[in-house]
């Protein structure tokens, strides 16, 4: 388990869109006007007068920022805090970049729910804003008898989710597709693509700021006591200030388990412990041969070393599943080893030394490794009994996928 940290150094720094009319986001507009660093003085007088602002966000990765743009677009006054100096430098932008379709996840959950609602809200959204995308499609390929039983009963799962485009292939009409592939059938989910996440997440930033959000960058949030009137922030950094809200959304990713500690009021038993689960990805010095990406029949514990593909057509192998106690991105050469036998299952022609070590994102589990799955735990008043406040636990993979109806959702519980 992880008891992540609410501090943050460095000085505050304000992104800021067009001015709503309330004290607060005059200051934050004074301080941050063209998108330059903040003058600290100011920032800090926020303090001073206890401004009210309508709805904090806690974190600026791919989640914090669709709700920003949700809640923004209808109405309300936002400012988004993000102890972090950019955004989506966490979870949101350590990931494999693919729209999912929503084959795995338990029927009738939020993560299946959502995957498949936001799948298709994303796919219009990047079509719309321009933000780079592919709608490449993937393979489920099964190299045994056994796994090609799988085949039947994953498409079966993936139809109770309303995922009904799957097509059950031949390893020979596989082949077709993907002549370098060994399989002896596969599964095609044509609705699978990939994403340039960073250009999404600005997509997202600015239509916040568009509609009026202000964004204040190196500044954690240190507390939040709830009053009969909302709540009061204490944020940090270099120049602290204080606010009153009256909606507190809690988008920390891996740290909302310790933001909601922070929430005075909050019912600690309701706080789901969280856990670490580091996914490992390795590139590849050759150019894969494959167009869509390639993932092996699911094994107990995930989806098995997968190929997935970035905007420019590059390979990358990944993740694993490595249990940790602290946060720590360095990925270990000697994991390769592990990756060879498994990728070679559907790509027998990988090269020796042909894998490098890439990149490593962390998971916001919020079940232990014992558990085989989990689902989004969305809290709101009713769940919790804390007016104005909204939890976002365990938003893990589809996450990304999902960040479009998570928002929705969560402007309904806003009551927007």
């Amino acid at each position: 388990m992880i008891n992540a940290p609410l501090t943050g150094h460095g000085s505050p720094t304000i992104r800021d869109g067009p001015s709503t009319c309330s004290n607060a986001r005059d200051r934050l507009n004074d301080a941050g006007a063209g998108r330059q660093a903040c003058n600290a003085q100011k920032y800090s007088d926020l303090k001073d007068e206890m401004d009210r602002v309508d709805c904090v966000i806690v974190g600026a990765g791919v989640i914090g920022l669709a709700v920003a743009r949700r809640l923004a677009q209808a109405g309300r006054e936002v400012i988004v805090i993000e102890e972090a100096e950019a955004i989506g430098t966490v979870t949101s932008s350590r990931n494999s970049e693919v729209i999912h379709a929503g084959i795995y996840y338990r029927a009738g959950s939020l993560m299946a729910r959502m995957c498949v609602s936001g799948k298709r809200a994303l796919y219009r959204y990047c079509a719309e804003h321009g933000v780079p995308h592919k709608n490449c499609g993937k393979l489920i390929v099964a190299t045994t008898a056994a796994e090609t039983e799988k085949l039947q009963s994953i498409r079966s799962h993936a139809e109770a989710n309303g995922v009904d485009d799957m097509q059950l292939l031949s390893g020979e009409a596989a082949r077709a597709l993907e002549p370098a592939l060994n399989c002896d059938a596969a599964l095609l989910s044509p609705s699978t693509g990939i994403i340039d996440s960073h250009a999404y997440m600005l997509a997202l930033r600015g239509d916040a700021e568009a509609a009026g959000a202000a964004f204040a960058f190196h500044t954690p949030l240190l507390h939040a006591r709830a009053t009969a009137n909302g709540f009061e922030i204490e944020a940090g950094g270099a120049a602290p200030m204080t606010l009153a809200c009256d909606l507190l959304v809690n988008a920390a990713g891996l740290g909302a388990t310790a933001v909601a500690r922070g929430v005075e009021g909050m019912p600690i038993e309701l706080i789901p412990t969280a856990y670490l689960a580091k996914g490992n990805y390795f590139s590849c010095s050759a150019r894969a041969p494959f167009s869509r990406l390639i993932y092996p029949v699911p094994e107990p514990g995930g989806l098995g070393v997968h190929l997935t593909l970035d905007m420019a057509g590059q390979a990358r192998f990944g993740p694993d599943v490595e249990w940790i106690d602290h946060i720590d991105y360095a990925v270990d050469p000697a994991r390769a080893e592990r990756f060879y036998p498994a990728i070679r299952k559907y790509w027998p022609t990988l090269p020796d030394g042909a894998l490098m070590p890439s990149y490593s994102g962390i998971r916001p589990k919020i079940v232990p490794p014992a558990v085989a799955t989990q689902d989004f735990l969305i809290q709101g008043p009713a769940d919790h009994g804390v007016a104005g406040l909204i939890n976002l636990f365990g938003i893990e993979s589809p996450g990304l996928t999902s960040s479009l109806a998570v928002a929705d959702h969560v402007g309904d519980l806003a009551e927007l």
